[in-house]
């Protein structure tokens, strides 16, 4: 699906429920004592892949009137095939979990998933009683049981295979732990599945390089819990206000308790020179005249697509230092947001760690989203603001994370119309 953005925006929009606490929750739930449920208004391809490979499982998960039902894995289905689309967080999440729970599972995947890198975590499960078949394909076939004890991880590849073991961990029923190797990157995602551990009652003591899973514990359902808003996606339209002509205002946010290091893209606009006030838990962005800085993005490498845009129409040279990560997404991010950039007729400059931006006055054109959801957003907010009409290839990729995405744009008056492939 090709789509030709043209128009303003502004406006007022509701924030779709944050992808990465719904996996969190999700996968608490189906492990917990009893039946939860968790509201979350907004569904993505991710979530739903998340969903079904815990049904697959033994889970009964239903959705319906924005609540999904969560009925516990009682025993766990021997010989499951768990597909997990092209949901990296499912896979990594997902496969500590399956085979700590016994099951002989197979997982499949599509798009780059295959590619994305499975080591260390690969091979410190397969030192602890899980045999799997060749790392790096797919199907990935696994037999035998995740073993508790000590586990030595990097800590700079991918904060999920610590997540997927912290989920795995309290399953095994002995005394282990995590010890991280390096240096962390993307923290804040280790404190909201410390958070959604908590909230089913899993406590992990912490030490400066150790995470400790004590033996004993039980996942407990709380109930009724409810998913904050997605500050990933309210990059999008923080960015779309400030370089915008009209205020946007994003509601259904959460500042002051939310783990999500997303929320940092505030302080980093306003480090530009945006202009956005809070009024609660709601944020306006107001149009501003933006100046290149130096950002680091070792914990917010998410937020790079939509932040890049704003640096296109900023003043000056904007950097994003560490952001090797990128490289390993959905597309290459590096070479695809430049690739973005340059069909606005922006100059980027790249090296392994590091994306220079030299701002300009972007003009619209074909933007190729290269299968990757923040790449069709961040396009479609610099055409927005672009001279000229802009046209985003593969737009239809956004249903991974924000289905909604063009809906909301055309809400806040923007124009968003399907081509011609």
């Amino acid at each position: 699906m090709n789509i030709r953005i043209n128009g303003t925006v502004g406006g007022e929009v509701k924030i779709p429920e944050s992808k990465s606490q719904t996996h969190r929750l999700l996968i608490c739930a189906a492990l917990a004592d009893k039946e939860s449920r968790i509201e979350c208004q907004a569904l993505n391809d991710d979530i739903e892949r998340t969903a079904e490979c815990l049904n697959a499982l033994g889970a009964r998960i239903t959705y319906e009137n924005g609540i999904f039902t969560v009925c516990p894995i009682a025993s766990a289905t021997k010989s499951a095939t768990l597909d997990c689309g092209e949901s990296g967080s499912t896979l990594r999440f997902m496969l500590p979990v399956a085979t700590a729970l016994g099951a002989d599972a197979t997982f499949i995947g599509r798009g780059r998933l295959p590619q994305r890198p499975l080591s260390p975590l690969y091979e410190r499960m397969e030192e602890h009683g899980v045999q799997m078949s060749g790392n790096g394909k797919m199907p990935l076939i696994c037999n035998g049981t995740l073993q508790g004890g000590e586990y030595e991880i990097a800590a700079n590849i991918s904060s999920q295979f610590i997540s997927g073991l912290l989920f795995a961990l309290p399953l095994t029923g002995e005394e282990s732990s995590i010890v991280l190797q390096g240096k962390l990157e993307s923290g804040s995602y280790i404190e909201m599945t410390l958070d959604a551990l908590k909230m089913f009652g899993v406590e992990i003591e912490r030490e400066v390089k150790k995470l400790i899973v004590h033996k004993g514990q039980k996942y407990t359902s709380p109930g009724d819990v409810c998913v904050e808003g997605d500050w990933s996606a309210a990059a999008f339209w923080l960015v779309a206000g400030v370089t915008g002509e009209n205020p946007i205002t994003c509601t259904g946010l959460n500042t002051d308790i939310s783990r999500q290091g997303d929320r940092a893209v505030v302080d980093m606009l306003k480090k530009m020179g945006g202009r956005i006030l809070r009024n609660g838990n709601d944020y306006t962005a107001y149009p501003s005249q933006l100046n290149g800085c130096l950002i680091d993005c070792h914990d917010t490498p998410d937020l790079v697509p939509a932040l890049a845009v704003a640096a296109a129409f900023a003043e000056g040279t904007t950097t994003f230092d560490n952001i090797a990560r990128l490289r390993i997404k959905e597309s290459d991010r590096v070479a695809t947001v430049c690739e973005m950039l340059a069909s606005f007729g922006i100059k980027t400059e790249s090296t392994e760690n590091r994306l220079t931006v030299y701002g300009g006055k972007p003009i619209g054109g074909k933007v190729n989203s290269f299968g990757d959801h923040r790449i069709a957003m961040a396009g479609a907010v610099a055409g927005l603001a672009a001279e000229g009409t802009t046209e985003i290839v593969g737009a239809e990729c956004v249903s991974k994370s924000y289905p909604a995405f063009f809906d909301h744009l055309k809400a806040l008056g923007g124009e968003a119309t399907q081509t011609e492939q």
